[in-house]
């Protein structure tokens, strides 16, 4: 018997959302979403529609549940939906693993720094248990399971997190432009300046410690040895990006970044949040709740988010 030969079931919506929490960090994700309806490994149901949350790698919008008795059925079932599907499994591997082999197979390649996101429609999928799929057609991420790497650069860079910056532009689909005057605080040893440079903009470089030299000579870098801290907006004039990956807690980050916004001089912000032992859900949400605003957790983070804030006509994806 051939798949095309199998017929396919019923799928039953749940009326509920689903969010994939990032590795290891599923309590600050249960933490956000307060009631919820079960926890499937990292995958947690909750009642509704969508919230707004910063610990979900993919959200499954108007996911359904879809019953199976064998591999085949499974497969056509979701084939039935749509085309491509990314396979998130907790359990039954074996039986899940065959199922997605029964699947056109969706390419998952590092990227090169700057490539579009893919616009092909991606579902995700998992099995509950061994005769039940639960399926979104529709997912907040167009990447497998909201994971995206990279072809990395392993000469250049002083250290990974320019991963960050390059992660953080490809989600929002911009990048400095030649021209335009970039300030990177807490800037040692220059990773983030080295990305910005790259995009063709000057860099104004703030941080007690020294940049790399190498960093520091290239075209368009001025390095300026002070606290981040203790700069007032005043002495540095318009920029066009503010980008901060500086060490502190996310309250003085807050305070920080308050009057730079008070100041009117920054277009768009990046900037990270550092948890130092439990995570400051109260300042993250301050951070959310800023006008603009994106709270997200990249995949190159770790107990950290990162907040983003555009100007009105930058364009995003």
């Amino acid at each position: 018997m051939s798949i095309d030969d199998v017929t396919a079931p019923t799928a039953t919506p749940l009326g509920a959302t689903a969010y994939l929490a990032v590795e290891e960090f599923l309590e600050p994700l249960l933490a956000e979403l307060g009631e919820v309806q079960s926890v499937h490994g990292r995958l947690v149901l909750a009642e509704g529609p969508p919230r707004p949350v910063a610990w979900a790698q993919n959200i499954w919008y108007d996911p359904v549940l879809i019953p199976i008795s064998s591999i085949k059925q499974g497969a056509k079932a979701l084939r039935a939906i749509q085309r491509n599907w990314a396979l998130y499994g907790f359990q039954h591997h074996r039986r899940a693993q065959l199922i997605q082999d029964n699947l056109p197979h969706v390419s998952a390649k590092p990227l090169n720094f700057f490539t579009a996101p893919p616009t092909a429609p991606l579902g995700s999928w998992t099995l509950l248990n061994e005769n039940t799929i639960l399926a979104a057609a529709h997912c907040s991420s167009p990447f497998r399971n909201g994971e995206i790497e990279f072809i990395e650069d392993k000469a250049t860079p002083p250290n990974r997190a320019y991963l960050k910056l390059w992660e953080a532009f490809t989600r929002i689909g911009h990048t400095p432009k030649p021209g335009e005057i970039c300030l990177d605080l807490g800037a040692c040893p220059g990773g983030w300046t080295w990305v910005m440079q790259t995009c063709g903009a000057s860099v104004i470089a703030i941080d007690k410690a020294p940049l790399d030299p190498r960093i520091a000579r290239l075209p368009g870098v001025t390095e300026r040895r002070e606290s981040a801290f203790g700069l007032k907006p005043a002495d540095i004039g318009p920029v066009d990006w503010l980008c901060c990956d500086v060490i502190c807690y996310p309250s003085k980050l807050l305070r920080m970044v308050q009057g730079w916004l008070e100041s009117g001089l920054v277009k768009n912000f990046i900037c990270t949040l550092k948890f130092q032992g439990e995570t400051d859900h109260e300042t993250a949400r301050a951070f959310a709740a800023i006008p603009g605003s994106q709270l997200v957790h990249l995949c190159q983070n770790k107990h950290e988010l990162t907040w983003i804030r555009l100007d009105a006509k930058a364009s995003c994806v």
